[in-house]
């Protein structure tokens, strides 16, 4: 069975990889397909290739992941690639929350269904907008990122892209 972990991934975290990883033990294969909105156009520290490169760095262990990308409805995407496992990380109740309407509507939509995986405890905090605050002020990320992660936001922080502004 194939699953995809749908995502902004901007940039991926330790919290995402910990998910990833698990489902990668559970499924076939797994397709972390980075999801752009063009009305998202700009709000991203990382452009869309950026993005699917610092993926591709940090995934390649994983024998059984691939990265994709993707613009328009998820359901769409998974009709196309003929997967229909969707897989979510969730860190909190608040997480479930949204999610839980997510669920809903991807069945609703497209018959496919979504397994929640619970991030492990230890990366409960860890979060993208944190990640890229926190380096922004040239703070230790190496705990909260994978290695390409990191080195991705250290080179677009020393670069002086202090601020958001990529492109999807």
């Amino acid at each position: 069975m194939n699953a995809v972990f749908p995502g902004s991934f901007d940039p991926i975290t330790n919290g995402h990889m910990d998910v990833l990883t698990r489902a990668s033990k559970i499924f076939d294969h797994v397709t972390v397909t980075v999801m752009h909105n063009a009305r998202k156009q700009g709000r991203h520290l990382f452009t869309l290739e950026e993005r699917l490169e610092i993926l591709r760095a940090d995934t390649a262990h994983l024998s059984n992941v691939s990265v994709d990308s993707f613009g328009g409805l998820l359901v769409n995407y998974m009709q196309q690639q003929g997967k229909g496992i969707i897989v979510r990380g969730l860190r909190a109740v608040s997480d479930y929350e949204y999610e839980l309407q997510i669920a809903h509507l991807n069945r609703q939509l497209g018959e496919v269904e979504t397994v929640f995986i619970m991030a492990a405890t230890r990366w409960s905090y860890v979060s993208s907008s944190m990640a890229r605050e926190i380096a922004s002020y040239q703070g230790d990320i190496g705990s909260m990122v994978p290695p390409a992660s990191a080195a991705a936001l250290r080179l677009k922080f020393a670069e002086g892209a202090g601020q958001m502004g990529g492109q999807d």
